[in-house]
């Protein structure tokens, strides 16, 4: 997987910091937007960690993105009150990288076009699970109550003309941890593993890497980072519905990653909030939204081969 540069990185923190700062110049609904494309972000990216990292297209990942999302009504249910943020974000990661998990150790038995089927069967499993029982209101979804900011007795209330620029840092720093934790990581013996496994499978297998189980260990770890990026989805639009397991959403991160670039760290980042602007856009001038999506997505990648991010390498 291609890392950034010094030089790149240093780029991406100066708009990071001008990201940080849009509540001093931007409107609430643009900083509601910003927060969408961060989400979309973090859900990209952590796909990025099986398609650049493995080798593996997953259409599962959804089920994890909204099994974190599910999370926050679960845990508000549970605990009979709306719980601190840090615990509705560790049940998330939890509950999705747990599923991951189990449906990798399931999956992982099979190999390319079965591997793709296997994990849209769970996927879709999981979407009749919620859509089709009362567990999460059903098809129709429930609006939620956001859990509060702070741990104990240190709790602060956010009030609703501060929640966008609240949300937004927030966002922008656990997308800021993500990519900073995946740069490590891709640096680690684990990271390189990965990357043998996608050039040459068998050969990896043949100087002795236990390449299941490092396969089945990034599954997992994407199945968390997706659930964080789904929990952050509730919480932003505090509202949850089966659609966000559905297959259609991982197809939609798929094409995130394919727009930024396949096999760079960035690139889903770039590719999110192409996407995200490119929906916007297409929502002002037609009703036939997916048609234009579609045909600016296919000359992108007609046209740049490597993605957005190519245009950075060059």
């Amino acid at each position: 997987m291609v890392l950034a540069s010094l030089r790149l990185n240093l780029f991406f923190l100066m708009l990071a910091g001008l990201l940080a700062a849009a509540p001093l110049y931007a409107q609430p609904y643009y900083l509601e937007l910003a927060s969408t494309a961060l989400v979309a972000a973090m859900f990209a990216l952590s796909l990025q960690l099986l398609v650049g990292g493995a080798g593996l297209v997953s259409l599962a990942h959804a089920a994890f993105f909204g099994l974190g999302a599910y999370a926050v009504p679960l845990m508000t249910r549970f605990l009979g009150a709306p719980p601190s943020i840090l615990v509705t974000l560790t049940a998330a990661g939890m509950l999705a990288g747990g599923a991951a998990l189990g449906v990798g150790a399931l999956a992982l038995r099979t190999r390319g076009f079965f591997f793709l089927m296997s994990t849209l069967a769970f996927g879709q499993l999981f979407y009749f699970v919620f859509h089709d029982s009362p567990l999460g209101g059903g098809s129709d979804g429930l609006f939620i109550q956001r859990p509060v900011f702070g741990v104990g007795s240190l709790v602060f209330q956010v009030s609703r003309a501060d929640r966008p620029a609240v949300l937004l840092a927030l966002n922008l720093g656990l997308l800021a941890l993500m990519y900073a934790g995946l740069h490590a990581l891709m640096r680690t013996l684990f990271g390189r593993a990965l990357l043998g496994i996608k050039a040459n499978e068998h050969r990896m297998a043949a100087t002795g890497h236990d390449v299941r189980a490092l396969k089945l260990a990034a599954f997992a770890l994407a199945g968390l980072l997706a659930g964080v990026a789904g929990h952050m989805a509730a919480v932003t639009d505090a509202f949850v519905n089966p659609d966000l397991l559905g297959w259609h959403r991982s197809a939609s991160a798929l094409l995130m990653v394919l727009l930024g670039g396949i096999g760079t760290l960035y690139g889903p980042i770039l590719g999110a909030f192409a996407f995200t602007a490119l929906a916007e856009a297409s929502q002002s001038i037609t009703e036939r939204q997916g048609l234009v999506e579609g045909v600016v997505v296919l000359a992108v990648v007609l046209a740049l081969p490597r993605g957005l991010a190519g245009l950075g390498r060059r």
